[in-house]
């Protein structure tokens, strides 16, 4: 069982002020566990397959996708915000949040992922698996990607995916504070810690793939 409960802290913006209140810690630890790992076996399962396959049900995919885009499974996902890195509820909440993020932000995000790509020499783009040129519509595309890829494909490709794609939102991030520091350190700041939280998203989701692929993911 994962013992490590501290809440991710990548938020670029107001709006994911994440607030979970309970009197019991166990009992929502175990409500994120049997959430995350019941929706993951109802749509991985959903067309007569097993959990780890490739056998879900497009349709009932795509409306998972449409809910996380929305907010159609917002409570669920506040469910998941405490949980650690080594939970299958935590790796969930980490690939929803950045997908909302990009959902609330495309143009922020899509310069912050150009940037990142520019700098990266170890990432190859096709590893985080954007299309080119980078826009708002591709980072979009890319984050639907990742996440059909959780609940269709294999579970540690999509997350080894999302790595690679914080890997270059941190580049990005460090290479812009780089930029403003001169002229706003502040700013510059605000940047460097944003680069800190992408790249720790980054370790937890590698950490993650590795998890669910020695069996070890809770």
């Amino acid at each position: 069982m994962a013992r490590d409960h501290r809440r991710p802290l990548l938020q670029p913006t107001a709006n994911f002020d994440w607030i979970i209140g309970s009197d019991d810690p166990g009992a929502a630890h175990r409500i994120a566990q049997e959430t995350s790992w019941a929706l993951l076996d109802r749509v991985r399962g959903s067309a007569g397959a097993g959990p780890g396959t490739t056998g879900a049900d497009p349709a009932l995919v795509d409306r998972v996708v449409k809910l996380a885009a929305g907010s159609g499974i917002d409570d669920i996902a506040e469910l998941w915000a405490d949980a650690g890195q080594h939970s299958l509820a935590g790796q969930l909440w980490r690939i929803y949040l950045l997908h909302r993020i990009a959902e609330g932000d495309p143009e922020g995000t899509a310069d912050l992922f150009r940037i990142g790509q520019e700098n990266s020499r170890s990432i190859h783009p096709v590893v985080a698996g954007v299309a080119e040129p980078v826009s708002p519509d591709s980072i979009s595309a890319l984050c639907d990607t990742i996440l059909r890829g959780v609940f269709a494909g294999d579970l540690a490709i999509a997350l080894e995916r999302a790595s690679s794609y914080c890997r270059i939102m941190a580049l990005g991030a460090a290479s812009l504070a780089d930029d403003r520091d001169p002229l706003d350190a502040e700013h510059a700041g605000r940047l460097t810690t944003r680069a800190l939280h992408y790249t720790s998203f980054a370790d937890d989701l590698h950490a993650g793939a590795r998890r669910w692929r020695d069996g070890t993911l809770d």
